[in-house]
């Protein structure tokens, strides 16, 4: 019986701390999307480098260390 509670009690918790851990990954503060997130969405790279010249820069990534970039069309 006190093996049950415990499995009980850790399944809560896991299930508790999960949600925060999968909004972290994309989500930075009150909800807005990281740089590198809405690079990626928008079909561009993120390149600590220039950009190739096929490329042409959309913006920035990894609050704004690197440069996202997107094919020319």
């Amino acid at each position: 019986m006190k093996l049950l509670c415990l499995l009980l009690t850790l399944c809560l918790l896991s299930f508790q701390i999960t949600p925060g851990v999968i909004a972290g990954m994309s989500l930075t503060g009150l909800g807005h999307r990281s740089d590198h997130y809405l690079c990626v969405k928008n079909e561009g790279i993120c390149l600590y480098s220039s950009c190739p010249s096929y490329t042409k820069i959309e913006g920035t990534c990894y609050g704004g260390k690197a440069k996202c970039c997107k094919r020319k069309q």
